[in-house]
Parts: structure tokens; sequence; C-alpha cells
């Protein structure tokens, strides 16, 4: 079993409290993973916006070639700020309050799916717009935390290809290297969500989230939400 951590964003759910903190528990050689700002995962998104990109995937598995895609399921779907890798559980509480700190002030924000493409030939991914500023703002404080509490240099944010807002919708390459018909098929799915435009959504809370690998999706779990600043 491999344990994570992440954090998510949403437009619903509570500030942080006792409640929202499952036990604690060990991974072999700790837990690892990604600090991720999600998006359309637990409720988070208005149901119409969810329905409305499943809506807008559905014919792009139908393409010839996409059956080889491996597909994230609509629940694991999340726009990721930082990634960790490996944090033993000890440092968690730290990471916590330096991620309680980094979130305040930042405002709830109106964010909206858009567009969409590819990541060399293996990832197909669609786009957000709209108040973006606010979200390159919360990268940053959280990238700037994460760096403080594991050690670790923080990426330079004002690099375009350093911060790249995205949901990924499907992988290439399940044997190693995609081939000819994957490649084709991620290609012209990228090339129809070009013009994908999604209805608003509001983010007012993050959360961060658990995420646990038993050889299939992975599996997520709330372990502390903060709202963001009213606006």
């Amino acid at each position: 079993m491999g344990m994570a951590s992440s954090a998510a964003a949403s437009g619903h759910g509570d500030p942080s409290g006792p409640r929202d903190r499952p036990p604690r528990r060990r991974g072999r050689g700790g837990a690892g993973g990604e600090w991720s700002h999600e998006a359309l995962r637990r409720g988070a998104a208005p149901s119409e916006v969810l329905a409305e990109l499943d809506a807008t995937v559905a014919p792009l598995r139908e393409l010839p070639g996409a059956e080889r895609l491996r597909w994230t399921a609509p629940q694991g779907r999340h726009l990721t700020l930082a990634f960790l890798g490996a944090v033993d559980e000890e440092r968690l509480p730290a990471l916590e309050d330096g991620l309680a700190q980094a979130v305040l002030g930042h405002p709830v924000h109106r964010l909206r799916l858009a567009g969409g493409g590819h990541f060399h030939d293996r990832v197909l991914w669609v786009g957000l717009a709209g108040e973006t500023w606010a979200l390159r703002g919360l990268a940053r404080s959280v990238t700037t935390v994460t760096g403080e509490v594991l050690g670790e240099e923080a990426p330079d944010l004002g690099e375009e290809v350093a911060f790249h807002p995205h949901l990924t919708l499907a992988r290439a390459g399940r044997s190693g290297h995609p081939d000819a018909e994957e490649r084709k098929a991620l290609r012209t799915a990228a090339q129809r969500l070009e013009t994908f435009q999604g209805a608003d959504f509001t983010v007012a809370a993050v959360h961060l989230m658990r995420s646990e690998f038993h050889g299939g999706p992975a599996q997520y779990t709330r372990v502390r939400s903060w709202a963001l600043h009213p606006a």
C-alpha cells in the first residue's frame, strides 16, 4: 500500500476542525504524494460542471485507439499545485501548520474549465481559466511553505512551464512509451478540447487530502480543510 498527501480546493465544505482529521496511519517508508488544488472532486464543483465535463469526455473515449489510454476516474481529477514526493509521517503536523498559514488571506475565486491539450504525447488535459491570478498566488504560497517544511527549493512560478493549471484526463504509454495509435488518439482528443468552455464555479476552500494506492486508482481521504478569504 502506498500513501500520499495532497491538498484540494473546493466550492463547498467547512473550515478546518478536529472532525476533519482521520486517525494517523503509517505506511511503509512514510507518506508521499502531492499537494493539489482540487476543483472537481467530492462535490467540489456544481453538479452541472461535473456533468458537462463528463459529457465532453465521453465521445473522446470512443475515438480510435482511445481504449488504450488510461483514463482518470472523475472523482480523482485534480489540479496539482506542487509535487511533494515522499513525506515522513512525523512531518505532517508541521506541514499542516505551514499550509494553514499559506492559505491565510488568499481569496475565494472563480474558475472555469477551458481548452485542452497534451504534454509530449503522454498526458491529455483540460485547462482552467478565470481568476487564475488567485490560483497562481495560492500556488506560490504553497510551494514556498512546502519547500520550507520539507527542505526543498520551491520552483519559480514566474516561469509559465513551472505551473500550468490543468486537470489530467488520460495518460498514454500503458506499457512504456506510447505507440502510434495512442499518440494519434491523444492528439485528436486534445484538438477537440481546444474550444471547450465550461461553466464558472467558485473555489472557496482548500483541503489537505491523503491518498492511498492499492494497485488501482488512488483512494482519497480528507485530512484537514481551510476556508479561503471571502471576496
